[in-house]
């Protein structure tokens, strides 16, 4: 199969509008650098004239490669750079060496489904996940991309983890990078949310849009013990006051915000 690679030149504010109107089609690995961002899209897929009607709303350029499929992968990995979060966590391909003094190490295969742990909006459910006992729980890993927050809950010691995705790339993805940290716990479902009839889960993690999270919530809701926890991020500042409304509509109270850029990532409880 055949990528288009579309190289954005924007400014940091536009980048991440940019990505999250993109997030919601069919691209793919968003590679953020200081001019702007990378990001793919499987070549029947690609439409010249969506990423055209973005640039004459938005202030931005952009470059298109077709890259062949004994390729795409190889220039995907060539770009994936090693990442710290303090002590705590560290996420490296297996070409790279391990960290010297990190509690977590995840070992990747950096394909390119969403979430390799760069963008903004992974690094926050990080950071709250830092803060939240994962040992002995329940968890379900909503939209789970590479399986990097399913692993990190594993390696926290959570025994029974849900990931789903509805992209194959990221479910066979998760299943060899589960393979790759020694993960067992983790269970990988290829599907939406309707396949998932379990509930009662402690920990809900969901990294993945504004449309996809708010007609989610309702689900959620009913699936998230009475002292459970929901992470949910994939949106931007300016959709906060919406997003409060709804979470608080359902039944679910605030607990914790933390931005980075122009993202946002909320916890969420019962009470």
């Amino acid at each position: 199969m055949n990528y288009y690679k579309i190289s954005i030149t924007s400014s940091a504010e536009m980048r991440d509008i940019i990505i999250a109107i993109l997030s919601q089609s069919n691209y793919n690995g968003f590679e953020e650098n200081d001019f702007g961002f990378k990001t793919f899209i499987e070549e029947h897929q690609y439409e010249e004239a969506v990423i055209k009607s973005l640039a004459d709303q938005f202030d931005f350029s952009y470059k298109v490669k077709l890259i062949p499929n004994q390729n795409w992968n190889a220039v995907w990995e060539s770009n994936f750079q090693p990442i710290q979060i303090n002590d705590f966590c560290g996420i490296r391909a297996d070409f790279h060496p391990n960290f010297p003094n990190v509690t977590h190490e995840i070992t990747i295969n950096p394909k390119m489904a969403f979430g390799t742990g760069h963008h903004e909006t992974t690094l926050s459910m990080m950071e709250i996940m830092q803060d939240l006992n994962f040992q002995d729980k329940k968890v379900f890993d909503y939209g789970c991309g590479t399986g990097i927050l399913a692993i990190l809950a594993a390696k926290m010691g959570a025994n029974s983890i849900l990931a789903i995705d509805y992209d194959p790339l990221s479910y066979e993805n998760t299943i060899e990078n589960c393979k790759k940290n020694n993960i067992e716990q983790i269970e990988p479902r290829l599907g939406e949310l309707s396949v998932v009839n379990d509930d009662e889960f402690d920990i809900i993690l969901a990294n993945i849009n504004r449309n996809v999270i708010l007609n989610s919530l309702p689900s959620l809701f009913l699936k998230i013990k009475e002292t459970g926890q929901v992470l949910i991020s994939g949106f931007l500042k300016s959709d906060i006051a919406l997003m409060t409304s709804t979470v608080e509509k359902i039944g679910f109270v605030i607990k914790k915000v933390v931005d980075k850029g122009e993202w946002v990532c909320m916890q969420l409880g019962k009470k």
